[in-house]
């Protein structure tokens, strides 16, 4: 079966480092808590809110050995008032679990955004 893990993370600063961080522990996170492995994978979209120019999400997820899985970066919409340096992930996996045992992951803050999913 082909599920969608959602997760998301706040950064404290536009920063390369501070995203590679970031986004090494979100997508570790999230194909931990879901017994996935990299071979699991079929796709990530990333989305960056406009304030986090620094670097891209993907070139992180790069260094984690996704180098032959197709990634995406976009900017998130610019809503006013909306949480400030966010990196949103939505990854397509092969997987048994059925869609209510998939775990998705919020850390840093940003389970604010979907506290319904928020593990």
């Amino acid at each position: 079966m082909v599920r969608a893990v959602r997760g998301a993370t706040c950064l404290a600063a536009d920063d390369a480092a501070e995203m590679a961080d970031a986004v090494t522990e979100l997508v570790s996170a999230m194909l931990d808590r879901n017994g996935l492995g990299v071979d699991d994978l079929i796709s990530v979209v990333f989305t960056a809110t406009p304030d986090l120019r620094a670097d891209f999400p993907a070139a992180a997820a790069r260094r984690l050995g996704l180098g032959d899985v197709p990634l995406l970066c976009a900017v998130e919409i610019d809503v006013a008032g909306a949480l400030p340096r966010v990196v949103r992930v939505m990854a397509h996996v092969h997987t048994d679990l059925p869609r209510s045992a998939v775990t998705h992951v919020y850390l840093r803050g940003a389970d604010v955004l979907r506290r319904d999913l928020a593990q």
